[in-house]
């Protein structure tokens, strides 16, 4: 069995939803499909749970409307037998006339999770009436009936296995099952999600669960890319990457992919295909062990960082003093990106500074605080550990005449970051592609 991931872009619009059906169908192989909500519906949802959240039931009731509205539409086109179309209106209507009547009670956080849980919801039934209209046997599976997180809001991995083979073993005969991503319960049995860009880990941690023999994840691009092709000209598909690379990728800056998605597929050895939904004909990105070792395989950026220094003499042969800085953010709940370190000062970099006044008032017990924002980490991902030797030469030699703010290098052997200003980060991508992956476009473009 197969996982099938499709997000908000593949099921956007009618024509969209019919090239999913295609690649859902082209072969007789069992499938769990997993869908995304429909392209800019959940930043809809998030904004109708903000105004709920101010008590501006008017303006939410009109996004209310226009969101049904959009939903009408789309059944009209999406739909030619009127049978269809009736389910799909009464589904909708449903959905709908829910939204509604949150606008009546008093708005709690557990609120929010059900507003947003309402596009994967009205996806999955729309494509699931779709099959069935164009005479294709599927089965309709509810994520709250298998996926759950725990207290900490990870998936209960032994739980979510024992509960969606119980659900595929009753019905032996379905080749085809679709499901929502990024929603799931939590202990309390609430409607709850795995964060934004959920729907990859859904697919990922479902691949693991039943052992599927791939995972894909059908997006609107071919396949992960050498550097970003928003920001850069002359960027080349990757044929294969190892789980390692692709997940530094991700975590800085890739966009294609869900950071934590790569994690169960790795720990059960699943196979992760990237293919592009409307090319799918292309080759794509094969994530597995297995790849040809190659020195730098990517570049990606990842914005909106914050680099805290604190120079302090204390620390000078002080044991524990990393400790207590570390227990400083574990506190309040922030990651640190990256980090170097000198004989009387630390350098560390954030991406979330919901926390940094609190933070930095904590710090200043330690030595003296300098902060700079508007900085972005750029990723060199590829089997650095293998051939080391001229690696750093052939990196920075491209960037001669921009300011690094700090590098890492030697904590991970699929990694080496530095920090610059975000208003270079478009210069250093280009320099980058152009220094380090030169002759390879170079040759690919000759055929």
């Amino acid at each position: 069995m197969i996982i099938l991931k499709f997000g908000g872009t593949s099921v956007g619009t009618v024509e969209n939803i019919k090239k999913v059906a295609k690649i859902v169908v082209a072969n007789d192989e069992s499938k769990i499909v997993v869908l995304s909500a429909m392209s800019g519906v959940t930043n809809t949802l998030q904004k109708i749970s903000n105004l709920l959240y101010l008590k501006n039931y008017e303006e939410a009731k009109l996004e209310i409307q226009i969101l049904n509205n959009k939903y009408k539409s789309i059944i009209q086109r999406l739909f030619n037998v009127e049978t269809s179309f009736n389910k799909a209106d009464v589904m909708l209507t449903y959905h709908y006339n829910l939204l509604l009547s949150i606008l009546d009670i008093e708005f709690e956080e557990k609120h929010e999770k059900i507003i947003l849980a309402q596009g994967e919801l009205v996806s999955t039934n729309l494509f699931q009436l779709f099959l069935e209209e164009i005479g294709e046997s599927s089965s309709l599976i509810s994520a709250f009936d298998f996926m759950k997180i725990d207290i900490n809001g990870e998936p209960e991995v032994q739980t979510i296995e024992n509960k969606l083979l119980n659900i595929i073993s009753n019905r032996l005969d379905t080749k085809i099952f679709i499901t929502q991503g990024f929603i799931c319960k939590n202990t309390k049995g609430e409607i709850d999600n795995l964060k934004r860009g959920g729907s990859d880990y859904t697919a990922s941690i479902i691949g693991a669960a039943i052992d599927a023999t791939q995972i894909q994840i059908w997006t609107d691009i071919d396949g992960m890319h050498n550097n970003d092709p928003r920001f850069v000209d002359q960027t080349i598909s990757i044929d294969e990457i190892s789980y390692d690379e692709a997940a530094e990728l991700a975590y800085f800056g890739a966009k294609i992919l869900h950071p934590q998605s790569i994690i169960p597929a790795k720990e059960k050895n699943i196979p992760v295909l990237i293919k592009n939904t409307f090319k799918p004909e292309a080759k794509g990105t094969l994530i597995h062990h297995n790849t040809v070792p190659k020195r730098i395989r990517a570049v990606a950026a990842k914005d909106n960082i914050t680099a805290i220094k604190i120079k302090s003499y204390r620390m000078l042969m002080a044991y524990g003093f990393l400790k207590k800085i570390f227990e400083v953010f574990d506190k309040n709940q922030t990651a640190i990106d990256m980090i170097t370190t000198s004989e009387v000062a630390v350098s560390l970099t954030i991406d979330n500074i919901h926390n940094i006044d609190k933070i930095i008032q904590e710090l200043k017990g330690f030595g003296s605080i300098e902060i700079d924002s508007e900085l972005s980490i750029i990723c060199i991902a590829g089997d650095l550990a293998q051939n080391k030797k001229g690696i750093t030469s052939s990196i920075f030699n491209c960037l001669k005449n921009i300011p690094i703010r700090m590098i890492s290098y030697g904590g991970s052997n699929h990694n080496l970051s530095f920090l610059v200003k975000t208003s270079d980060k478009i210069a250093v991508l280009n320099l980058l592609n152009k220094g380090l992956f030169h002759n390879l476009v170079k040759k690919i473009n000759l055929f």
